[in-house]
């Protein structure tokens, strides 16, 4: 497979961070064929920046069977509402196509299981979307922690303060349970509880969260949260994430290890070291010049080019599924915990 064919459904805000991505991989290793959004001009401003790109708004399930029939892309990219996922990613699969989707993978674990499943027996693959793991200095402290140079992990701590005024919520799917699924967890701060999983190489084993709805009053989840999570060696992660601060704060992700600290802000890692040497990684693309919000990064162009890159030497793309199931069974651990008003095994 030497180029590929794309085809994208769900033309929303965070196509200003596929645009770049999609236009600096280049016309040479994929073809855009299709941009598909309920809003037929949503659809038009994304293709037109594609030669030969078609938009369409038939987005029903049956026409969107069709005409990835017609079209017949080798990789489905969805940007659609959390809750839509699941149906589209298993059709797209059934229909023999890979898909990459944006997190989460789902908003239950049935659905996760639903897409995994479809993907092994069409045999067609299924990846999704944690760009922040392409950070420079998380995998320069993931590499550190494998190798046991930072040694062992005693604890983690992640902050997520930022800001999503009433007006964020002015759509059809956002701030609703069925929908998206949850808040500020599933929406913004699984990728800190995601990085924390990644860069550790460890799984949670027990949750205690908690979760309130205190400032904005137009949603019915929730908009702040904490957590204490226990990690397979009995470390504890401390999560705390909020989005009625005043302005979008650069995220906060620590890894207390017996060699040293990893602190992560934004996109910047610094290493304090117990010798009392220091180490910093500033990331080689800088998020001030990415389109779109700052807060997405100039990281998703890695993990596509790296999908794509697996797709056209016929390997698997980085992390399955499964992996991203795993990071959403600790978010609906949290949202598990905070109703029954206990601690959670996992």
């Amino acid at each position: 497979m030497s180029k590929l064919r794309a085809a994208v459904i769900g033309c929303g805000r965070i196509t200003s961070a596929y645009l770049p991505a999609l236009k600096n991989i280049g016309p040479e290793t994929v073809e855009l064929v299709l941009a598909m959004d309920k809003q037929l001009d949503r659809a038009e401003k994304f293709a037109e920046h594609f030669p030969g790109c078609t938009a369409s708004d038939m987005v029903d399930l049956i026409s969107f069977k069709n005409l990835l029939r017609e079209y017949q892309p080798d990789i489905l990219h969805i940007l659609l509402p959390h809750h839509l996922h699941c149906e589209y990613a298993v059709a797209a699969l059934e229909s023999g196509i890979n898909v990459l989707t944006e997190k989460p993978i789902g908003i239950s674990l049935m659905d996760a299981d639903k897409m995994i499943n479809a993907s092994k027996k069409s045999k067609k693959q299924l990846g999704v979307i944690f760009q922040n793991r392409y950070i420079d200095g998380v995998e320069r402290v993931r590499s550190l922690i494998q190798d046991g140079t930072l040694g062992a992990v005693k604890g983690a701590f992640s902050m997520l303060a930022w800001h999503r005024p009433p007006s964020y919520y002015d759509c059809d799917w956002k701030g609703n349970w069925m929908t998206e699924g949850g808040g500020v967890i599933i929406d913004q701060a699984i990728h800190s509880i995601d990085l924390i999983r990644y860069m550790t190489n460890m799984e949670a084993v027990k949750v205690q969260g908690h979760v309130a709805r205190r400032v904005l009053e137009n949603i019915e989840v929730e908009d702040v949260a904490d957590a204490a999570i226990t990690l397979e060696n009995g470390a504890v992660y401390s999560f705390f994430a909020c989005n009625y601060y005043t302005k979008n704060s650069p995220i906060r992700v620590e890894i207390h290890c017996e060699n040293g600290t990893a602190l992560l802000t934004a996109d910047k890692m610094d290493i304090s070291w117990e010798n009392g040497e220091n180490e910093t990684i500033l990331p080689s693309l800088c998020a001030s010049s990415a389109e779109g919000e700052n807060y997405w990064g100039v990281f998703h162009e890695k993990q596509i080019r790296s999908c794509y890159d697996a797709l056209t030497r016929g390997t698997p793309m980085p992390w399955g599924p499964e992996d991203a199931k795993k990071t959403l069974e600790i978010v609906l651990s949290i949202y598990l915990s905070a109703r029954i008003s206990d601690s959670v095994t996992i």
